[in-house]
């Protein structure tokens, strides 16, 4: 299969899927879910017509790597910090403890393959993949979108961590030790960016003019930041999914009020050919038969996801308080930040090919997983939507501070 050929399905799929998704009443259905159907059926699995080679897959990594820089570039690191950004910490660590306290219980009476990677699987948001939903829906505004992307943030932020740790050659404290470092080395990258906003050079200026031309010095920035940050993570012996995402949360800083020139750019970059490669290929991954022979497996991950992640975030924002001491949420709008916190798929992804690369888990296995968290990016935020509207409304005080 020659590599043109194989490119040219996959930007066949990638066009008529927003087509079919915008034919489904409300857009029910994601694109996403369609890309990766489309992924399948294009496939070695099922008619071959595209599979993937080294430049396909150096496409697909680097699609994942906008994903993640994307993700990382809509979150506030003072959200993160603040009173609610702690308890959704804290809501993360729960979900961890009860992934693997599920797959230990679930050990005992079966034996389970690369049970660290199942756990940290278990425990994964999609916010890269939720993004784009959020936004069509209108609800990335208000306390419900704060929430949301408060869950979603650590729902990446810590299975990216704990890939880290405990899925390295390392010991997890040597592990831990490079870890610091290299947070370090991020925020260094992103010491600059108070002079940036402040100052006023030459440089600064031929930065912002070639923005406005076909230089695009800013987009080309922000790949050089991506590659540079990938790179460091790669050569610490990191997933590059954490240099990517690291990326993000350095942009950030450089432009705190967001630029909607940029970002119009990036999405055109990322989601006009990049992201969608991802996922498409991701999908051209899945063995139909595997997951045909499997659908207990499939079930029981779903519904563990549900356990393991949904539940967690679903008592946090039901006990969540306003400044006046009421309850933040309603129960039903508790219930949808529930599910969209436990929709998971690129996180899923990225750890069950660390785990077919090592050997630890076979490729069939892997996808199933992968379509278990198709399975949630389909279901889980279309229940969230027929749950009815969330309110979008700003409710934050004047003084920036979060309602806990």
């Amino acid at each position: 299969m020659d590599l043109l050929t194989s490119l040219l399905w996959i930007a066949v799929v990638f066009v008529v899927a927003p087509v079919l998704a915008a034919l489904v009443p409300r857009r029910l259905v994601p694109e996403v879910v369609l890309l990766l159907v489309g992924g399948v059926v294009i496939g070695p699995y099922v008619l071959g017509l595209a599979a993937s080679d080294s430049t396909i897959t150096t496409l697909h990594d680097f699609g994942v790597g906008l994903l993640f820089l994307l993700a990382g570039y809509h979150i506030e690191v003072r959200e993160l910090t603040d009173r609610a950004g702690r308890r959704a910490l804290v809501t993360w660590a729960v979900c961890i403890a009860v992934a693997v306290g599920v797959v230990a219980l679930v050990g005992v009476f079966h034996e389970i393959s690369a049970g660290v990677v199942v756990a940290i699987a278990l425990t994964s948001t999609s916010l890269g993949t939720l993004l784009p939903i959020l936004r069509d829906r209108g609800l990335l505004g208000g306390p419900f979108g704060s929430a949301v992307m408060r869950h979603g943030a650590y729902g990446e932020l810590g299975p990216i961590v704990a890939m880290a740790l405990l899925l390295g050659s390392r010991g997890t404290v040597l592990s831990l030790i490079v870890l610091l470092l290299f947070g370090l080395l991020a925020f260094a990258l992103a010491f600059p960016s108070g002079w940036v906003r402040r100052g006023e050079s030459w440089l600064l200026r031929a930065v912002d003019e070639g923005s406005r031309t076909t230089a695009q010095t800013t987009v080309r920035l922000t790949v050089l930041l991506l590659l540079v940050l990938g790179t460091l993570a790669v050569a610490f012996d990191l997933d590059g999914i954490l240099g990517a995402f690291s990326a993000g949360l350095v942009l950030r800083q450089f432009v705190p009020r967001g630029s909607e020139v940029l970002e119009a750019r990036l999405d055109g970059l990322a989601f006009g050919f990049f992201i969608p490669v991802f996922f498409v290929t991701s999908g051209m991954a899945i063995d139909p038969a595997a997951v045909g022979a499997a659908p207990g497996l499939l079930i029981a991950f779903v519904l563990t996801i549900l356990l393991a992640r949904g539940v967690p975030v679903l008592l946090a924002a039901r006990t969540q308080k306003d400044p006046s001491g009421r309850a933040q949420f309603t129960g039903r709008e508790s219930v949808q930040i529930a599910l969209f916190g436990a929709t998971g798929l690129p996180i899923i992804v990225a750890v069950t090919a660390i785990a077919v690369s090592t050997g630890e888990m076979t490729s069939a296995t892997a996808s199933v997983l992968v379509t278990g968290g198709a399975v949630t990016v389909l279901l889980l935020p279309l229940a969230a939507t027929l749950l009815g509207p969330a309110r979008t409304s700003p409710a934050v005080p004047a003084t920036g501070q979060q309602p806990a």
